[in-house]
């Protein structure tokens, strides 16, 4: 991790950037392989699988005996924390429903919103170094509360054809039941357009690789939606003299083990807090058993010396981290002064793994800067807002002149006339 000290203003525009790496096509490579997904269908499928994981499939959907095959190897106490989990997780995404507010805007003309679930969606699981499930948590409860008719899920086989237990028993948990071996370009591929098998959707959701990424974003092509712009995980922790090192550092590190291209930043007004943090980092990256990650990741991150904790809050929002900590036992006092951040954890005990998995919040949330003008999934993510207005004859009397006045005044005469119509109608009989 470099260190700086006090850094000048006109340096946080190099110090807020993320790591830049070398690109590929690899918009060449999603539209090949999506241009054998439209015309071949399951066969390409099929043999992408075999040729990116090395696995050739008979079936590419997940069987019932291998669901209940599933729930055989995961022990007692991993299926008590997932259901721990659940548990949290549907209660924060429940309150997040809205009631129908009827509102008379004039008398006579009544309006309001109701929401509708997205009818199809697709949640794609990773399964590679980290298969995880508790994304399947994530994005499957709040897509059950929306009412979102058909879940489809896709996660990569391993060489073995088998899906990780642990994502197969969450599913089944939370009541998901389209599962599908296939994972990278393919998945999305297939999400996009359709197979003999695989139900095209109208929004896909969940994390990946750079192909997984790229593919997302050349899918919004086809008439798909995404959840958001995903790039590399990072954390920025802020800390001050009463925060604890070796809390700050695990927290860094539970980022950088997400793979080499993550990042993490500390800020702090205090640079004693700063060297025995990353002697705590230093002391904990030797026996973690993903260090090779991590100490990769700690090469494109920073520790930060600056004048005060506002000043830290300042160039946070400047960063718009995907997860911020604030390690001060004063956290109360920067909370308004928060702008910019996917998902913000407050004190010694907040830590961003409560996040990542039990306390009940998305752990879906915007990276690369995209906490700017993004939010992270919540149950908003799988509904759609649909306007009402119902008018009265009252209604229609009282706003009908000035909808007359506004489209003739646009030159949209056919606008007017409706109105004009009904108007005639309602004078006549009066």
């Amino acid at each position: 991790m470099k260190t700086f000290i006090k850094p000048q203003l006109s340096d946080w525009s190099t110090l807020t950037s993320r790591p830049t790496k070398e690109t590929q096509d690899l918009q060449k490579i999603v539209l090949d392989v999506f241009e054998k997904i439209q015309t071949e269908k399951d066969q390409a499928i099929i043999d992408f699988t075999e040729k990116f994981d090395k696995v050739r499939l008979v079936s590419l959907e997940v069987s019932t005996e291998e669901i209940e095959e599933a729930k055989s190897l995961i022990s007692e106490e991993l299926k008590q924390a997932i259901q721990l989990a659940a548990s949290n997780i549907e209660k924060f995404h429940a309150l997040q429903r809205e009631d129908v507010k009827i509102i008379e805007t004039t008398k006579g003309v009544n309006c309001w919103r109701e929401s509708r679930g997205i009818e199809n969606v697709g949640i794609y699981i990773p399964g590679g170094t980290a298969p995880l499930f508790s994304t399947v948590l994530m994005l499957g409860i709040p897509a059950k509360l929306a009412g979102c008719h058909n879940i489809i899920l896709c996660t990569p086989p391993n060489q073995e054809g088998k899906i990780h237990p642990a994502i197969l028993y969450t599913a089944n948990l939370i009541g998901i039941e389209k599962i599908y071996k296939v994972g990278g370009i393919q998945a999305i591929g297939a999400l996009t357009f359709g197979t003999e098998t695989i139900q095209k959707v109208d929004k896909i959701f969940g994390p990946g690789n750079q192909y997984v990424t790229a593919a997302k974003q050349v899918a919004q092509n086809f008439g798909v939606a995404i959840d958001m712009p995903a790039g590399p995980s990072e954390v920025l922790v802020i800390a001050d003299e009463t925060s604890v090192p070796k809390y700050v550092a695990a927290d860094l590190l539970s980022q950088a083990e997400h793979g080499i291209d993550s990042q993490v930043i500390l800020l702090t007004n205090n640079e004693q807090i700063l060297n025995d943090t990353i002697a705590k980092i230093n002391a904990q990256l030797k026996v973690l058993p993903r260090k090779e990650l991590a100490n990769k990741a700690l090469e494109n991150s920073r520790g930060i010396v600056l004048n005060s904790i506002e000043e830290c809050i300042t160039f946070s929002n400047i960063y718009a981290p995907e997860h911020l900590i604030i390690a001060c036992e004063t956290v109360e006092n920067y909370i308004e002064k928060i702008i910019n951040a996917g998902s913000v954890f407050l004190g010694n005990y907040s830590c961003e793994s409560a996040g990542d998995y039990a306390s009940g919040t998305n752990h879906t949330l915007p990276t690369n800067g995209y906490a700017k003008n993004y939010s992270g999934v919540s149950l908003d993510s799988f509904i759609k807002k649909i306007t009402f207005q119902k008018l009265t004859t009252e209604g229609i009397q009282n706003i009908g002149p000035a909808i007359e006045l506004m489209a003739e005044a646009e030159e949209l005469f056919a606008h007017k006339n409706a109105v004009t119509l009904r108007l005639l109608d309602l004078r006549s009989k009066a």
